[in-house]
């Protein structure tokens, strides 16, 4: 694996929240956040997915963090790599390119709660 130089502005936090993201269209699982940032996230998951593309995302939300079931947002792929200590789970990190007014600060009390 070549290394790859950080070009992230702000700093991601660990995820402490097993929380879910489906792909909106097919109710497909994605994968699981593993780390956040207030503008994207990365996912474990058991999918490759292309780099570049649009994702229809669907996360599902907890009542101590929103009055809803779950929010959709757009999300692209900015990379995938294969986790080097687990086969057949894949990293992914999404860049969020366009979410509800709402739904951002929902992701902001998410960040907040469950990033560390």
């Amino acid at each position: 694996m070549k290394n790859i130089p950080e070009r992230r502005q702000v700093k991601r936090l660990k995820f402490t929240y097993y929380m879910q993201i489906l792909n909106d269209d097919t109710q497909e699982l994605v994968g699981h956040l593993s780390d956040i940032s207030p503008r994207g996230f990365r996912l474990d998951s058991l999918l490759t997915l292309p780099i570049g593309q649009d994702f229809p995302l669907r996360l599902e939300l907890t009542s101590d963090i929103a009055d809803r079931p779950y929010m959709v947002f757009i999300a692209c792929t900015k990379w995938c790599t294969e986790d080097h200590l687990t086969p057949n789970l894949y990293n992914i990190g999404f860049e969020i390119v366009e979410i509800l007014p709402d739904d951002a600060e929902i992701f902001a009390r998410i960040l907040e709660k469950y990033g560390t």
